[in-house]
């Protein structure tokens, strides 16, 4: 058995005892009371994982010790003692915020149960709160740097649009924060408590990209030796986050647009249809109105898709951003890297003001990343966020091999650039299958997204 921290409250010396030695003996450590003053000293004098309560002392209640227990300590758990005679008030016990009760006399094990169980779902509860809070922590209304009167309109809108059901649709360039707000939604919704799952439509391949969305019986491919569950159906009841929704195929396209229509869909390889709950929000940087005209795709999803639509302005409309945003990555990156920068050279701020910042906020966060990573000094100078980079110079030529690899990256930049970040399309050029394409690709560690332009 683990061990945990345990308080024991009972007026008869004989049964604490008792109680102490069997507790002890399964390496808990027990701290022991004879009445209510004892027994709030000890709660406000060290934490407890668990309490055991007799519910009639000798002057006073159990329910309101409990009680008082609980004012200091709400998350404590606390099984309560109770003869045969006074299980009523045991059972009122547990409708006021005891875990459980045991009747005397009872066995070693019976105790031993209710107390792992107890401990069990205190850690259970204690973990589900610790990543509610990290997610908070990160996410929040209250952690997303916006000083500026654009982002503090994109927040009140979302603040608005949170308790609603409706798609949302969230257009911006790529690194000013689409998975950010989509989590904020998230998080200020009703549905905050469920999952909430992001996909990179442009990331996947086409076949992949079905498996991954709506899941797949055994068999229904090569490979498939079981059935999986989708992000669909691992998003019942919260929230599915859908990136890059432009680059996703025609095909998949129409099977959205069901789920979309009927909340229900067929995983690859099942003729029995799920049906699911979910909030879809969508993101994009493309102008999907001119993809519509161009059949790149489908009008009637545009319009199941663009009905609650944000736009993210990028970072050089919103330039007041950018002091409250490089404290904000200072203070991350220095406490991470167990630095004491204190801030930056005079005039450096006002450079990267200057700057366009085409990467936006990631492109922003990176370089401070790298900034704090690199200084030796307390004050970063501007030679580490504007580096000239110097051309190489070489007395003997490239090896064959170096010379034709570096060909190839410098033809697939040029095609992506050529295809605006269309794989498809790219890879038709260069006459090549789409897998193999994207094996180059990451031969070339080339993200697609770097070549989209913005909408």
């Amino acid at each position: 058995m683990s061990s945990g921290n345990v308080l024991v409250v009972d007026d008869d010396p004989a049964l604490l005892e008792l109680l102490r030695m069997r507790l002890e003996s399964a390496q808990y450590r027990v701290t022991t009371a004879q009445n209510e003053a004892e027994a709030i000293a000890a709660v406000k004098g060290q934490t407890f994982d668990l309490s055991i309560l007799d519910l009639r002392l000798g002057r006073g209640d159990g329910i309101s010790l409990m009680e008082e227990i609980h004012s200091l300590n709400p998350e404590l758990p606390i099984i309560i003692l109770t003869a045969h005679g006074t299980i009523e008030s045991a059972v009122e016990a547990m409708r006021k915020g005891a875990y459980s009760y045991l009747t005397k006399p009872f066995e070693s094990r019976d105790l031993f149960f209710q107390i792992e169980k107890a401990l069990e779902n205190r850690r259970l509860t204690s973990e589900v709160k610790r990543l509610q809070e990290l997610l908070r922590e990160k996410y929040d209304f209250a952690h997303i740097v916006a000083k500026s009167e654009k982002m503090q309109a994109v927040l009140e809108m979302v603040s608005r649009i949170a308790k609603i059901d409706s798609t949302v649709y969230i257009r911006g360039e790529s690194g000013t924060g689409k998975e950010l707000i989509a989590r904020a939604v998230h998080l200020a919704s009703d549905r905050k408590n469920k999952a909430f799952v992001a996909i990179n439509c442009a990331a996947l391949p086409e076949s992949l990209l079905e498996s991954q969305l709506f899941g797949h019986e055994k068999g229904a491919f090569t490979g498939a030796v079981r059935s999986t569950k989708g992000l669909f159906t691992q998003a019942h009841e919260g929230t599915i986050f859908l990136d890059e929704i432009g680059d996703m195929p025609l095909s998949i396209q129409a099977k959205l647009l069901r789920v979309l229509q009927e909340r229900q869909f067929y995983p690859l390889g099942s003729e029995e249809p799920v049906e699911v709950d979910v909030r879809v929000i969508v993101a994009t940087q493309r102008d999907l109105a001119e993809q519509v005209k161009q059949g790149l795709f489908r009008e009637d999803l545009f319009y199941r898709i663009h009905v609650i639509p944000v736009h993210l302005p990028p970072l050089r409309e919103r330039k007041e951003d950018i002091p409250p945003l490089v404290e904000h990555f200072l203070k991350k990156f220095s406490g991470q890297m167990k630095k004491e920068v204190k801030g930056l050279n005079p005039g450096v701020l006002q450079k990267l003001m200057l700057h366009d910042w085409p990467g936006n906020v990631r492109e922003l966060e990176n370089a401070v990343e790298y900034a704090v990573a690199m200084t030796r000094q307390d004050f970063i100078g501007e030679d580490l966020f504007f580096q000239a980079k110097p051309a190489e110079k070489s007395d003997s030529p490239k090896s064959f091999k170096e010379a034709k690899e570096a060909f190839e990256k410098d033809y697939l930049r040029n095609l992506l650039g050529l295809c605006q970040g269309n794989v498809s399309q790219a890879a038709k050029m260069a006459g090549k299958y789409r897998a193999d394409f994207y094996d180059l690709l990451r031969k070339h560690n080339l993200q697609t997204a770097d070549f989209k332009k913005p909408g």
